[in-house]
């Protein structure tokens, strides 16, 4: 990427659970970049009284102007933070989060997905949600990747597959298998899996990224990437053939790569992204080395989305201790790769 300005690109931001650290996050976000030309302008989809009361209460200097359409809001940015009024008051407290919250943060990330669909935002950029408070709703949905899924399958009319990316400048991860139970993950991995994976992720690393050739590096799933065989078959049976598939593409695969060896920093410039076979395998490297500023982006999708890499916080909600640092890059990487790489 470039790295040229940005600053015009309005980025569409969700509220999150509002009784996290999202809204602070917000406030917090507006502060560190209204100031600054090349970083993206955006919007919140939340309720504007109640940003103004938190902004009031943990003195933080941030207008707060409510809006009913987009329309002007990356001008506005620049003297105060345009938030796209839901018209709903949030029955949830700082770390209390509240059943009937839910819905107005489905709605504002329905909002924000419309908003891109239409053309008046470039990408999405999502606060974090609490699932459990969304399940007792009757959230249908594991998460919030399938559900922008879901949302990006209605909306344009196309069958979608979202992947997980988390990038940071240090390390790029993609877990083959995302929020499912440990013993649950052979069964599910298949080769069919992993080339589809390496597919749209090479496809989106080169649309929305600009590499022309990127590296992809597989992990085993068992030590030792299975010594063999002598440790379990899956490296054999699953994780082999899908590499010969994608090479057989044109994609410029490695591995299985044992996953104890293949984060250090000599071996990480022998690729552009790591493909692990679970959830922790991937998460647990790249939060241990850039844990306060890696972003996670959903590819596979219609249109850009990124978000931080933490969850609510309920802790320490409303106290003003929140690091906004992975939301700024989240915002700040959105609206480069807006900018360079617009939605298909």
């Amino acid at each position: 990427m470039t790295g040229e300005p940005h600053g015009k690109t309005l980025l569409a931001l969700t509220r999150g659970d509002p009784s996290g650290i999202g809204p602070e996050l917000a406030l917090k976000a507006w502060a560190a970049l209204h100031q600054d030309p090349e970083a993206p302008a955006f919007l919140i989809a939340a309720e504007p009284d109640h940003l103004a009361a938190l902004a009031q209460r943990l003195r933080l200097a941030v207008p707060i102007e409510p809006i009913g359409a987009a329309t002007d809001a990356a001008a506005l940015f620049r003297r105060a933070l345009p938030v796209l009024d839901s018209k709903l008051t949030v029955k949830g407290k700082p770390g209390s989060p509240h059943a009937e919250d839910a819905a107005g943060t489905i709605a504002s990330i329905e909002t924000c997905v419309n908003l891109v669909k239409a053309g008046a935002a470039a990408a999405i950029v999502t606060n974090p949600i609490a699932k459990e408070v969304l399940y007792r709703a009757g959230f249908p949905h594991p998460g919030h990747t399938e559900f922008l899924g879901a949302l990006a399958e209605r909306l344009y009319q196309s069958s979608v597959r979202p992947v997980m990316l988390l990038w940071s400048p240090e390390l790029a991860v993609v877990p083959a298998t995302i929020h499912i139970a440990l013993k649950d993950v052979p069964a599910r991995l298949t080769t069919d899996l992993l080339v589809e994976t390496g597919r749209i992720v090479a496809h989106d690393f080169r649309q929305r990224f600009g590499l022309a050739h990127p590296r992809l590096a597989f992990t085993g799933l068992n030590p030792h990437a299975g010594e063999g065989g002598a440790m379990g078959r899956e490296e054999i049976d699953v994780i082999a053939p899908a590499l010969a598939q994608l090479k057989a593409a044109g994609i410029d695969v490695s591995g299985p790569h044992p996953a104890d060896t293949l984060f250090d920093a000599k071996a990480r410039k022998t690729y552009d992204v790591v493909i692990a076979m679970y959830h922790d395998q991937a998460l647990i490297p790249i939060k241990t080395i850039a844990f306060a500023h890696a972003v996670n982006v959903t590819l596979g999708l219609p249109f850009i989305r990124t978000s931080p890499d933490h969850g609510t916080a309920f802790a320490i909600a409303g106290q003003g201790v929140a690091d906004p640092s992975s939301l700024i890059e989240a915002l700040r990487l959105a609206g480069r790769l807006a900018n360079e790489c617009p939605a298909r």
